[in-house]
């Protein structure tokens, strides 16, 4: 279903918030999201042509890990694949605006099929997110 202006299907994600105004700090000015509509429950984001919505709702308690690469990933979690330079061009703005990570950028499965930079941070509602970068995009659904 992609269009000509698209030539890779979008994504559509919604995610709930607890706080329009820290999402649109986060998603705004730290990730550098473009805003789209919005009313007072819902903001709509460009995250990289995705179309990424922050709806207001209450915040879950629970959350669940697995273990990745010696490290527990918060389980669910949502993120970009980006270009190596990308990745630490996000990983400096990240650190600029005082991000804390729950995994800090490093590289996973070194010398492996799929090696990739990862990291995982939470956003301000404690979505947990994670953006990776593979040395060869082929890799992406590497065995």
């Amino acid at each position: 279903m992609s269009t000509p202006d698209s030539p890779i299907p979008r994504f559509h994600l919604a995610m709930p918030v607890d706080d329009l105004d820290a999402a649109r700090t986060f998603y705004g000015d730290v990730l550098g999201c473009a805003q789209g509509r919005s009313s007072g429950t819902w903001i709509d984001w460009n995250l990289h042509g995705h179309q990424f919505v922050t709806h207001l709702a209450p915040r879950r308690a629970e959350r669940a890990h697995n273990p990745v690469d010696g490290h527990d990933v918060p389980v669910p979690h949502f993120g970009l694949i980006l270009t190596i330079p990308e990745f630490h061009r996000l990983a400096g703005r990240f650190r600029a605006a005082g991000v804390t990570f729950v995994i800090e950028p490093y590289l996973r499965f070194a010398g492996l099929p799929g090696e990739q930079w990862t990291m995982f941070l939470l956003d301000p509602a404690g979505n947990a997110l994670e953006f990776k970068a593979f040395a060869d995009d082929t890799q992406v659904f590497a065995v």
